[in-house]
This record gives structure tokens, C-alpha cells and sequence, in this order.
């Protein structure tokens, strides 16, 4: 006899009736059986009552918002929360994941994302297991961490005025961070990047990035560079449901001036010499989220003294806010006497013993005598 497969339950917190019925629909393409709720205190309660595994979330809602729900649920429900909002600012998203939201997506979405961005959340396990160690997967993984370690740049950067060091360490089940970097004639490019996802498909995502970036180190201009390799790029995210998050930037090292598109990274600082550090943000949505995306370039003047620090999201993951997150890594940032040293401290942030995701870091730091 063939047993029917777990019922799951789910609910969709929305105040928009079109949007909320297309969230239904699209969950009950899943399998999911639906609740709806137009606003955040019915919606606390349809979750308390069905103790629904998923919760779609709004972040506007009439009554109370997304992120008041998000911090009530959590103090009952462990389900997946994947946080909805038409706000294009970065800081709202970090908020969103500080309160216990799992993923974020934007306004408009494609309901194949959302269904990808679902079946990966299902994917992550709630609480480590220690099952029999299957073989097959073992390999996997023994493979895609012999990939992700081959995208690290085998060349150190040796650049007049500058000391620059990366760092990086797996989970323990690899996944698709990476940096890379290269020297040119006027000073160095460099990319940080965060593919959805674990195992060989993530490094193998990863893969991919670091190569078409590379294809375009020759174009001129970032933006045009950075729009033409995400284009090359997005038929291959969309095959496999995924996206990546990427900081890309060009220093030209004489004048100090950095160019740099955040492609929904959002965890780079610039921490100067005097004042405070901040933090860098992103100019759009990760890459495979929307098409025909197009992300302008910032720029930023590293004078001597000052570094440029980026870290994956495993740094943030092992704070409790975005602003102990800033202080911390500022703190760190200032204290290294090396680039290295920065990296090895940033590292130590989220500790091996508990961190659940990869850990990476890169600085650049232009030193205090650098153009006397």
C-alpha cells in the first residue's frame, strides 16, 4: 500500500486580492493546502491555527507590517517565511532576514521564482541530522568543493599603495561562494558573489559567474561590462531556478577611485581612515531575479587609510542585528594590522562550530602613506 505524501499548509499574508490569489494559486501548484490572510493580525492567527509550514509575507499590510509579523510569528512558529515587498531598498530586505524571515523576493516576481525560491527553502534542513552517510552524496560534495576551491584566485595582488587579502571557508555542505580578482594596467578588478544554493549545482552556478566576468574585463565601461555578462548569464539561472548576488569593482589604484556595481549583495562597507564607516548599497535586485535588469555604477574614493570590506552572508548570519553586524565588522576592520589579519578576525565572527553557511571575506586596503 502506498502511503499519500504529508499534507503541508501554508499561508499567504497579502492585502492585495490579485497578487494574493495568484500567491495561492502558485502554492497550490505545490502541493500546499492555502489560507489566506489580507492582513498581519489575521494572518498570526491562520498561522497559529493551521501551524502552517510556509508563510508568504507581505511587507505593507493595513494593519500592522511585515516585519511587526514576522517577529510575532517567531516567537511560536518555525515555518519558512519568504518576505514579499515592492521597496527597492536594501536595508528593508537585511531588516526582513534580521527578523527571522528565511528569503526575500521582489514585486513584480514570476511564479516559476517563487516556486524555485520555495523548493529551495524545503530543501534546507530545519536542524542537523545524523543520518548514515550516503556515498553518492558524499562524492557530490567531495567534487563541488574541489570546483568552489579552483574559483579562488590562485595570484596574490601586489598593487603599490595597497594590501589586499581574501579568505574564505566552507559550511559543511559546500555551497556557492566565491571571490576573484586580477590585476590589470591601471589597477585590479575583482568580484564577490553568492550563488543560491549548495553542492556541485551551486559551484557549478559559481563557476560560470567567474568565467563570464572574466570575458568582459576587457569592456571599458563596469556598467556595460556588468549588463552584457549578466545577460550572458541569466539563460543558465533560469534553467536552474536560481539567482547570484554579486559586488563587482574596478580600482584604478593611482587616484584611488573605485567603481563598483551591488548586484544585491549588500554587505560590502567602506571604512575610512576618520568618521564612520557605511555601508555600500546595492544598486538593484541579485541577477536572475528580474529580466532585463540594468544596475548603475557608484563610485567611491579609497583614500589613504581607508579599506573596502566585503563579506557573505554568513558574517551577517551570526549577528543579531544589521547594526551589531556594521559595528562588529567595523571594529575588525580597524584593529588588523594586515589585510590578512582582517580577514582571519572577520572569519572568527561567525564561528566554525555554528556557522550554517560559507564564510567569506575580502579587504582592500589602501595604506596610510599610499601618494606621499
Amino acid at each position: 500500500m502506498v502511503s499519500s505524501p504529508p499534507v503541508r499548509h501554508a499561508v499567504v499574508v497579502e492585502d492585495d486580492a490579485d497578487i494574493r490569489g495568484l500567491l495561492v494559486l502558485v502554492l497550490e501548484q505545490l502541493d500546499f493546502v492555502v489560507t489566506e490572510a489580507p492582513d498581519g493580525l489575521s494572518g498570526v492567527e491562520a498561522v497559529r491555527r493551521t501551524n502552517a509550514e510556509l508563510v508568504t509575507l507581505d511587507i505593507n499590510l493595513p494593519d500592522i507590517d511585515g516585519m511587526e509579523v514576522c517577529r510575532r510569528l517567531r516567537e511560536f512558529s518555525d515555518a519558512y517565511i519568504l518576505m514579499l515587498t515592492a521597496r527597492a531598498d536594501e536595508i528593508d530586505r537585511l531588516n526582513g532576514l534580521d527578523t527571522g524571515a528565511d528569503d526575500y523576493i521582489n514585486k513584480p516576481f514570476s511564479p516559476k521564482e517563487l516556486q524555485a525560491r520555495i523548493r529551495a527553502l524545503f530543501r534546507r534542513a530545519r536542524t542537523p541530522a545524523a543520518p548514515a552517510e550516503d556515498t553518492g552524496q558524499s562524492d557530490e560534495l567531495a567534487r563541488a568543493a574541489v570546483v568552489q576551491q579552483s574559483l579562488l584566485p590562485r595570484e596574490t595582488v601586489r598593487l603599490s599603495g595597497y594590501d589586499v587579502a581574501g579568505a574564505f571557508r566552507p559550511s559543511r555542505s559546500v555551497g556557492g561562494d566565491f571571490y576573484d580578482w586580477y590585476q590589470t594596467r591601471d589597477g585590479m578588478h575583482f568580484t564577490f558573489a553568492d550563488a543560491m544554493g549548495k553542492g556541485m549545482g551551486a559551484a557549478l552556478i559559481a563557476a560560470t559567474v567567474r568565467a563570464v566576468m572574466r570575458s568582459v574585463a576587457d569592456t571599458p565601461a563596469i556598467d556595460a561590462a556588468f549588463g552584457s555578462a549578466s545577460a550572458t548569464i541569466a539563460s543558465d539561472l533560469d534553467q536552474s531556478g536560481s539567482f547570484v548576488t554579486m559586488f563587482h569593482a574596478r580600482l584604478d589604484s593611482a587616484s584611488g577611485t573605485l567603481r563598483y556595481i551591488d548586484a544585491g549583495h549588500g554587505l560590502a562597507l567602506h571604512v575610512p581612515a576618520e568618521g564612520a564607516a557605511r555601508r555600500l548599497v546595492s544598486a538593484g535586485p541579485p541577477v536572475g531575479i528580474l529580466d532585463n535588469q540594468l544596475w548603475p555604477a557608484s563610485e567611491l574614493d579609497l583614500e589613504p587609510g581607508d579599506s573596502l570590506v566585503i563579506v557573505s552572508d554568513g558574517v551577517l548570519d551570526a549577528h543579531n542585528s544589521l547594526e551589531d553586524f556594521q559595528r562588529n565588522v567595523e571594529k575588525v576592520a580597524r584593529s588588523g594590522a594586515t589585510a590578512d589579519d582582517v580577514c582571519a578576525a572577520l572569519l572568527e565572527l561567525a564561528p566554525a562550530a555554528t556557522a550554517e553557511d560559507d564564510v567569506t571575506a575580502v579587504v582592500v586596503r589602501r595604506k596610510p602613506n599610499a601618494g606621499l
